[in-house]
């Protein structure tokens, strides 16, 4: 006789069942927070009962963290990939740029997930360090690198990447947390897709205007 076929919302596959959670969890913890989320809305959604939930993750607490490090470590891996290419440092800014403005208007639970995060790590978050070490850290030594470079090579202005890399991921995550009062403000969606692609054009024009160099024999003056 053959065995019964494991089916999701089982132990029989882990990984599925997994990913299942994580995924339905991304999305309550965005739109309700933490203290707002739901255990049994997560449950639900992912196809589990709480029971098993609860096997997987010990507390909602852990179900949290491991629900920021699903995010964070597919937004770490696509910009690592960007900053370990052979591209030179202007191409690599601007590559650095887009794919992260992309991957933010492609999971926009992220933007949720960001903001609950760092509205909660003011009361102690205990995932704030791990977060920043293990996803941050990396990519802003990466950038700093990236824009020393571009200085010695001549590309790019004399800036100092401490108060430059903010300031540029500013410019790229500011359109997307802001986006319901720009629509409120504008009568205008800003997530369709054409103004995506109209917003990602002037944040490339942006962040280039800002660290590049002028072409040669175009002055600062021409440029602007």
């Amino acid at each position: 006789m053959l065995a019964a076929k494991p089916r999701l919302g089982s132990r029989g596959k882990p990984t599925e069942t997994r990913a299942a959670i994580l995924s339905a969890a991304v999305r309550e913890f965005a739109d309700h927070g933490m203290a707002g989320a739901r255990t049994d809305a997560i449950a639900r959604a992912a196809g589990v009962n709480k029971a098993l939930l609860y096997y997987y993750f010990k507390d909602k607490e852990k179900l949290y963290g491991a629900a920021l490090d699903h995010v964070f470590s597919q937004l770490s891996a696509r910009l690592l990939g960007v900053l370990g290419s052979d591209l030179g440092p202007s191409e690599k800014i601007r590559a650095y740029v887009g794919a992260h403005f992309d991957f933010i208007a492609s999971h926009l639970h992220y933007r949720g997930l960001v903001q609950g995060e760092i509205a909660r790590s003011g009361h102690a978050s205990p995932h704030m360090q791990r977060v920043a070490k293990r996803y941050f850290h990396p990519l802003f030594t990466g950038l700093g690198e990236v824009i020393r470079a571009g200085i010695a090579a001549g590309e790019f202005r004399a800036v100092d990447p401490l108060h430059f890399i903010p300031s540029m991921v500013a410019v790229v995550v500011f359109y997307f947390t802001s986006a319901p009062v720009m629509q409120a403000a504008t009568g205008r969606d800003p997530l369709l897709p054409e103004r995506l692609a109209e917003h990602r054009a002037a944040v490339l024009d942006f962040v280039s205007a800002a660290l590049f160099r002028p072409s040669s024999g175009q002055s600062e003056g021409a440029r602007t």
